[in-house]
Formats: C-alpha cells, sequence, structure tokens
C-alpha cells in the first residue's frame, strides 16, 4: 500500500474513531447537552483533517528518530486539537485537553492495531 493510502485509511480510521470517543465524553463524561452531536462531528473532522497530515507530512521532514517523532508529533496534536476543542466547542480547557488526550490514544491505539 502507498503512504498516500495508508494516509487516508489512518485519515477515515481516526476521524471514525475520535468522533466516537469525543461524542461520548462531551455527552456522557462532563454532559454537555447543549452541544449538539452535528457540532461535535463538525468539529471533530476539522480538527483531525488540520492535525493528521501534519503529523504524517511535514512533521517526519524534521525529525528522523521514531520515538521523538510520535512523542513530539502526538503530544503537538494533543495540544493543538485541545485549543480547537476549547474555542469551538466552548469546553473549559482542562475538558478539552482529556478530550484530546483520550481521543487521540484511543485512535493511536486503534491505528496500531491495523
Amino acid at each position: 500500500m502507498l503512504y498516500e493510502q495508508k494516509f487516508l485509511f489512518s485519515l477515515l480510521l481516526t476521524i471514525i474513531s475520535e468522533i466516537l470517543v469525543i461524542s461520548l465524553l462531551i455527552k456522557y463524561l462532563y454532559k454537555h447537552k447543549e452541544i449538539k452531536i452535528s457540532i461535535i462531528v463538525f468539529v471533530s473532522i476539522i480538527a483531525s483533517a488540520l492535525t493528521l497530515p501534519y503529523l504524517w507530512f511535514i512533521l517526519p521532514v524534521y525529525i528522523a528518530d521514531r520515538a521523538l517523532y510520535i512523542f513530539f508529533g502526538e503530544s503537538l496534536v494533543i495540544l493543538t486539537e485541545a485549543i480547537i476543542y476549547n474555542q469551538f466547542l466552548k469546553l473549559k480547557l482542562s475538558e478539552a485537553f482529556i478530550v484530546s488526550l483520550i481521543a487521540n490514544a484511543s485512535s493511536a491505539l486503534l491505528r496500531l492495531l491495523f
């Protein structure tokens, strides 16, 4: 499979898994009933679409060490997506960070399985 095909598969897997995790966390853990599912889905897609290409295509040019690449890349993705969730879903920064951390950990583990 080409690198670009792997990326598209990973993007699809990430979007689907993160939408589910983020929706569950926001609606049931943090009980934000006022945030519409359609808005959560939209913001989740935008967040993944903005951060995953950076992780796959830009960061590898600058960081060759795999462990450093994963640590630095995932950390930046988690922080960036937390800011997106804070700004667009109006979550508290602590809630946004936890949502981003759990969503990204779950999608990373899922990607490892595939």
